[in-house]
């Protein structure tokens, strides 16, 4: 019998499973990976509300991401197609929502930052809950208490 892994996706041999389905907690640590690049992005727009011409990011939201990961890869079939390389898709993105900007070009708008910081904060507990009610469960079946 296989030893049960309860190491997330990241945190040890750093693999996880391909396919259509994905487990709960390999759900659960990919999304709370994806919150906390996103809050990082986010406090980055903040720290640069003042900066001329600054134009504010984001992530490519979670669905989407995780849509586009569980595809199949494209595959170069033949020596003279392009490599399917390009640049990093959650490295943050140029918000295109952005409808208005400050005379000096900074389209930073600390209300909608602090929005969207307050909706990841929550979203981060939602996914610390997911993650800790699946141990629990694990633990529980297992016999162990606590």
């Amino acid at each position: 019998m296989e030893p049960l892994n309860l190491t997330p996706p990241g945190l040890g041999t750093g693999l996880s499973r391909p396919g259509p389905r994905a487990e709960p907690l390999d759900l659960a640590a990919r999304r709370l990976g994806w919150l906390d690049r996103r809050q990082a992005v986010l406090a980055q727009n903040i720290a640069n509300a003042d900066t001329p011409e600054f134009r504010p990011r984001d992530l490519t939201p979670f669905a989407r991401m995780l849509a586009g990961t569980m595809q199949p890869p494209l595959a170069r079939t033949a020596p003279n197609h392009l490599h399917a390389g390009g640049r990093a898709r959650d490295g943050g993105r140029e918000d295109r929502s952005v409808a208005e900007a400050a005379p000096d070009g900074n389209a930073v708008s600390l209300d909608r930052e602090a929005v969207r910081i307050a909706e990841t904060d929550t979203a981060h507990a939602l996914a610390m809950q997911v993650h800790r009610s699946f141990t629990g469960m694990f633990r529980l079946a297992l016999g162990r208490q606590g």
